[in-house]
């Protein structure tokens, strides 16, 4: 019972075998982390973003040989989309390149796999050098496990710009007490210098005054005449 039971799981694990075997050119779609693996030959060719399908939009998972290969392609069931070095392997789903860069590494397609223009070139002309037979599609991962990815970037990044704006404010109230205390310091130099002034003019009047008053001499302050209180007023109540 054992030996038939292996013998099944075998019997079922050769076409995927033999679709690994005979590929020279395997592309690992992964879902998960939105990237795309080449392989050549078993060697490392390329890892490339992607964007797969959104939520309301489903890529599906699996293996798949391409189907057909087209330079150009417009979508006749998204405003005529252009979808320019399209792979198709999956009814309609199709590797194709796409001008929307800045969504890559993220979900953002209506189910097909997205690549930039000049990686989605390099992988046509890989699959035509090779041929569709000696190619390999392979999709695996979910897209929640790259929607929580992003969950946890968006995140990272609002703490970042928290912590962004809380610096700044910070050097701007450090900027604004340095101003102030500059401003207050020079409003004490400039009063400590026009009173420094004040008092040099208020010096100079006095010794100006000094200067120039006259002097009597010992001489004069005996002939100056002086009244007694009686002879001035009484003389002048006897009139």
């Amino acid at each position: 019972m054992k030996f038939l039971t292996r013998f099944i799981a075998l019997l079922l694990a050769l076409p995927l075998m033999a679709l690994t075997a005979q590929a020279k050119v395997e592309v690992n779609i992964d879902l998960s982390t939105q990237r795309m693996q080449v392989n050549v030959d078993g060697r490392h060719f390329a890892t490339w973003p992607i964007s797969s399908g959104r939520k309301e939009y489903y890529t599906p998972r699996g293996a798949w040989r391409p189907k057909f290969l087209k330079r150009m392609h417009y979508s006749s069931k998204y405003d005529n989309a252009p979808m320019p070095y399209s792979i198709f392997y999956h009814g309609g789903i199709a590797i194709h390149g796409t001008t929307a860069v800045s969504r890559l590494g993220s979900p953002a397609s209506h189910g097909c796999v997205r690549l930039s223009t000049p990686n989605a070139a390099k992988l046509f002309s890989l699959v035509q050098k090779h041929g569709r037979k000696n190619t390999i599609i392979r999709v695996t991962g979910s897209t929640d496990a790259a929607y929580a990815r992003l969950r946890e970037q968006r995140q990272r990044h609002l703490a970042a710009q928290r912590k962004a704006r809380r610096v700044a404010a910070a050097r701007r109230k450090a900027r604004a007490a340095q101003r102030s205390k500059a401003r207050r310091v020079a409003a004490r130099r400039a009063t400590a210098q026009r009173r420094a002034r004040v008092r040099k003019v208020r010096t100079a009047q006095r010794n100006k005054v000094r200067r120039y008053r006259p002097q009597r001499s010992n001489r004069q302050r005996q002939r100056a005449p002086r009244y007694d209180f009686l002879q001035v007023y009484g003389a002048t109540f006897l009139r």
